[in-house]
């Protein structure tokens, strides 16, 4: 079973699948699964980034607190 990449290897990863499509460097066999690939690299990097965008929302609203009762 293949580990699921973090967001930089993800992202990485994506921007070389969309610059071997760009290129012509990928047969029209090997787009299918290059195009699924990209899709869950998608996900996994969507799902990072709300993720993240949570928890700093999360982070500023505990300040925001502490402010208030300082």
């Amino acid at each position: 079973m293949q580990k699921k990449p973090g967001y930089t290897e993800a992202f990485n990863e994506l921007q070389e699948i969309v610059r071997k499509i760009e290129e012509g460097q990928i047969t029209v066999d090997e787009l299918e699964v290059k195009v699924r690939r990209a899709s869950e690299l998608i996900r996994i990097c969507k799902n990072k980034l709300t993720k993240t965008e949570s928890d700093v929302q999360a982070i500023f609203k505990e300040l925001q607190k502490e402010d208030e009762t300082d």
